[in-house]
């Protein structure tokens, strides 16, 4: 049933009459028992979530604290593998991870974490949760993901590692078939940058909105200066061509565009693509008419509820919530006319006084944004002489030295500085830096052989970690 035993090496082999005191340079010692067979036992099936939290839990007793917290790292991403983000995210959050990781002073554990908030983002994702998604990908995905993420390493010719730490760099790699896929991690990434910045971006045009994902606006903006685009091939191309229709209120578009997207096979699990084109027909119809509502609601005087409904392919119910929570947000300047089922829209223009703030703040930011660049030029700031650049509205940005993250934690904006061997300062950059210190489940860790990043995380400010 298991195998013929003429197929066995001869010296695997041995009679009934041989005696266990054999001269075993003749017979092989695994030969005593027999002929292989295997345990029934084996077909018992195994609770993996309960076989994990078990083990995890013998190491929170008794090992040290770098394996309590690869421990607690390996606990969540086996409940981010398996879609259980709500425990993943408690776990996340009770141990602290976030604040304590930057302290680790292993670029291993550095590495595992990253790997972990990536999975975890992507869980969310396929539930989802877009917002949450965000928050978890946004920092790590923000720029040199293979690094991060230990799947690639760095070519570049202005790169200041020495030999010594490219060669331990190369050591770090994690093997090809635990290799997170990219093209995966990228849709995710856009596409839940996407279903928040779009209609951001269409509220952006009546009031002053923030920006939730830089890293979204730096891809539309070079999309939209190119003067021919062809049939979208990319990921990116993808996502950027949905995103187009999307600030038009072309849902339908939108949704086809994303849902056709082949990278959807490759998401594990019996149904799963299926599953995730849902979730996105959904999400795409949901936020759709919102960016429409932002768009286009000055043109309008009154917007009738049972034609909203035609448009978006929405039960009375579901458009009814999302205008009534956009008003009591103040988003949308309307009211309900219950009788005949209309949404009155509201013209609101700002007062003097509401002007000169707008005014005032303007011109604060600007004047905030001269110091910084003469700070950067009395001090001889890398970042200054060579990445800065400025987007369209004047305001700046750096290369890889982005200005994300650090010590500012309520709006998630601050500064995070390193210092290479050189003595240079640097502004710390997402990822490889500081990271957006607001609010979140925490943000990537960056790491470069000897050099002092800030690094950035969520739920607080920018820390560093030496190798």
């Amino acid at each position: 049933k298991y195998g013929e035993v003429e197929m066995l090496h001869p010296a695997c082999i041995m009679s009934s009459n041989t005696k266990i005191e054999s001269d075993f340079t003749k017979f092989h010692p695994a030969s005593i028992q027999g002929k292989p067979t295997i345990r029934e036992s084996t077909n018992e099936i195994v609770d993996s979530a309960e076989l994990v939290s078990k083990l995890a839990a013998f190491v929170y007793q008794h090992g040290t604290d770098r394996e309590k917290t690869r421990a607690m790292i390996c606990h969540i991403y086996h409940h981010a593998l398996h879609d259980r983000f709500t425990e993943a995210r408690d776990l996340l959050l009770m141990s602290h991870l976030q604040d304590t990781i930057s302290n680790a002073g292993d670029v291993s554990t550095m590495i595992l974490f990253n790997r972990m908030m990536v999975n975890l983002g992507m869980a969310a994702f396929r539930l989802g949760k877009i917002w949450s998604a965000h928050q978890c990908l946004a920092e790590v995905c923000s720029g040199r993901v293979r690094e991060l993420l230990a799947q690639g390493v760095s070519t570049g010719r202005f790169s200041d590692k020495s030999t010594e730490q490219e060669k331990a760099e190369k050591r770090r790699q994690v093997p090809y078939h635990m290799h997170i896929n990219m093209d995966l991690l990228e849709a995710c990434h856009l596409i839940s940058a996407m279903l928040l910045e779009v209609p951001n971006m269409a509220a952006a045009e009546e009031r002053r909105a923030r920006v939730i994902s830089r890293t979204f606006r730096k891809h539309h903006d070079i999309y939209d200066r190119q003067v021919f685009t062809g049939p979208p091939e990319q990921t990116r191309d993808f996502v950027m061509r949905a995103s187009k229709s999307l600030g038009k209120g072309d849902w339908k578009t939108c949704a086809n565009y994303l849902t056709s997207m082949e990278i959807w096979k490759l998401v594990p699990g019996v149904g799963a693509e299926e599953k995730i084109q849902s979730v996105l027909f959904e999400k795409i119809k949901l936020e759709g008419l919102r960016t429409y509502l932002f768009a286009f609601s000055s043109q309008y005087d009154s917007l009738s509820l049972t034609q909203l409904c035609g448009m978006f392919e929405m039960s009375k119910n579901e458009v009814h919530s999302v205008v009534s929570k956009m008003i009591i947000n103040r988003e949308l300047y309307a009211s309900w006319d219950q009788p005949t089922e209309t949404i009155v829209l509201r013209k609101l223009e700002p007062t003097s006084l509401q002007l000169m703030a707008l005014q005032y703040a303007d011109k604060a930011i600007n004047l905030v944004d001269a110091n910084e660049r003469l700070l950067d030029a009395t001090s001889g700031s890398y970042g200054y002489k060579d990445n800065d650049h400025y987007n369209a509205d004047g305001r700046r940005q750096h290369g890889y030295n982005n200005r994300s993250g650090g010590y500012r934690g309520g709006r998630g904006r601050g500064r995070g500085n390193h210092r290479h061997d050189g003595g240079n300062r640097h502004d710390g950059g997402r990822g490889y830096g500081g990271g957006g210190g607001g609010r979140g489940y925490g943000g990537g860790r960056g790491y470069d052989g000897g050099n002092r990043h800030g690094g950035g995380r969520g739920y607080g400010g920018g820390n560093h970690y030496n190798n």
